[in-house]
């Protein structure tokens, strides 16, 4: 029988050619205007009787599965599992696939762009000059501070902490420190990364760059003491997940001067409202959740999402699970 595919993200058209010679596919094509509720109520409905499902940025919720008997596998345009109940799909065998290894280099690229721009105030003083402002050699007031031979903490030396290990150490001579549950050795050989409390990382660091999942442990785990701890020059980065930041805490720290600025491309809700301080601020480069955005590292992404889905509900997947005791069963 063939199986029953829902797509609840846009594909590229050859992915999703792709996916229609191995499986019925129906595809939730999002109205103009169409809420975020509206959305996952029309998921929940196709996924009744669904085998499998890719996708991302929608939550998935137990209450939706609960209604999908026939459900096998989600594969989703992710490395973040934040949208699903992980020991919900473990308990009920469902295999949940993710997309770990393919955004690595982009996603640290955007994490460093965060730094140079934050640093060099690039957003601000282009700006400036597109509003006519520059009229002779700028002063000391449009002064930004080096980057090169700074220390740079880096909480979480995963995949992408790793790569912006790399880039700070070797391309900016930067002195790293990380916070990791286990000893990143490869790190520490390569880069010259040292590990340390994070206390000590907040307390150093010149940047201070946030590189965890978002779990019940790391959710607000920066707030008012912990930027009360960094350095009055310290730029803060996050390129994760923005509720691991007290986002309150954050607006008061740049207000008056606890910290000097921030780099973020996540936020606590997104999208960013139009009146939220944060857009204030000169002190603050503010992205739009573009992470992994490049063309051809989200058509990498799609294309491991699908056959992370088509190999899953052929019962051959060892790759990219994010809950792998399903597969023993």
């Amino acid at each position: 029988m063939t199986p029953k595919i829902v797509v609840y993200k846009s594909l590229p058209p050859d992915v999703l050619d792709d996916l229609r010679r191995h499986a019925q596919v129906v595809v939730l094509e999002p109205a103009p205007g169409q809420s975020r509720e509206a959305l996952s109520d029309a998921l929940g409905a196709a996924l009744v009787d669904a085998d499998g499902a890719i996708g991302a940025s929608i939550k998935v919720t137990p209450t939706m599965i609960e209604r999908a008997p026939r459900l096998k596998a989600i594969s989703t345009i992710s490395v973040g599992l934040d949208n699903f109940d992980v020991p919900d799909l473990t308990r009920r065998g469902i295999v949940l696939a993710h997309t770990p290894d393919v955004l690595t280099e982009s996603t640290a690229d955007t994490v460093f762009a965060l730094v140079l721009s934050t640093a060099r105030r690039v957003v601000e003083l282009a700006d400036w000059v597109k509003a006519g402002q520059w009229r002779g050699s700028i002063g000391p007031e449009q002064y930004g501070v080096d980057v090169n031979g700074k220390t740079i903490g880096i909480v979480g030396l995963g995949r992408i902490g790793g790569a912006l290990a790399r880039r700070a150490a070797l391309g900016f001579g930067m002195r790293v420190l990380y916070t990791n549950r286990h000893p990143n050795e490869q790190a520490e050989l390569a880069y010259g990364a040292r590990r340390v409390e994070l206390a000590e990382l907040l307390a150093q660091s010149d940047f201070v760059c946030l590189q965890v999942p978002l779990t019940p442990q790391t959710q607000r785990m920066i707030g008012a003491r912990e930027l009360h701890a960094m350095k009055r020059r310290a730029i803060l980065i996050n390129a994760s997940r923005g509720a691991i930041v007290d986002e309150a805490a954050l607006i008061a720290a740049l207000a008056d001067g606890t910290i000097a600025g921030a780099g973020l491309d996540v936020f606590e809700h997104e999208p960013l409202a139009a009146d939220s301080p944060l857009l204030a601020m000169r002190n603050v480069v503010a992205l739009p959740h573009i992470g992994s955005a490049t063309h051809e590292t989200r058509h990498a992404m799609a294309r491991c999402a699908a056959d992370n889905l088509v190999d899953a509900l052929a019962g051959r997947l060892t790759r990219n699970v994010a809950n792998p005791e399903v597969l023993a069963r």
